[in-house]
């Protein structure tokens, strides 16, 4: 098993360097060519929910991402650290109502490109965790 950790401020101009290296990674992982484009768009997606998650909280600690590459599968993990109120928890035309339905916004995309989606969310952070098949390299030819 093979793991590249990446951190990075959460800023926005970062969630694209985060993309092309989940991209890179998944690519030398075995994740079919045509689902590349649902990689990076997902992992923009859930990047950039953990950046406005943290700007919105103020938390200066960076956004972790997990890429790793398993026997049959490839998962990507972005973890934030942002407090997680209990879902319903607010009050009905709480501002923090906005911010809820654009983060349901973003989940339901992530669960429109991945199959394989699990998320977490507690007082203590957010764990996204999508998982992609792979294939295995070809099998080398002897001459």
């Amino acid at each position: 098993m093979a793991t590249v950790e990446l951190r990075f401020s959460a800023l926005p101009e970062h969630v694209r360097t985060a993309r092309l290296v989940a991209a890179a990674v998944a690519r030398r992982a075995g994740v079919d060519e045509a689902v590349l484009d649902e990689v990076r768009l997902a992992v923009g997606e859930a990047c950039s929910r953990a950046v406005g998650l943290h700007q919105i909280g103020g938390i200066a600690a960076p956004v972790k991402v997990m890429l790793i590459e398993e026997e049959k599968q490839f998962s990507i993990e972005v973890g934030d650290e942002a407090r997680h109120a209990p879902h319903g928890a607010d009050a009905p035309g709480d501002p923090d109502d906005v911010e809820a339905e654009e983060d349901e916004m973003g989940l339901a995309v992530i669960s429109g490109l991945v199959d394989d989606v699990e998320v977490t969310a507690g007082e203590h952070g957010g764990l996204i965790k999508m998982t992609w098949p792979t294939t295995p390299p070809p099998a080398a030819v002897l001459a």
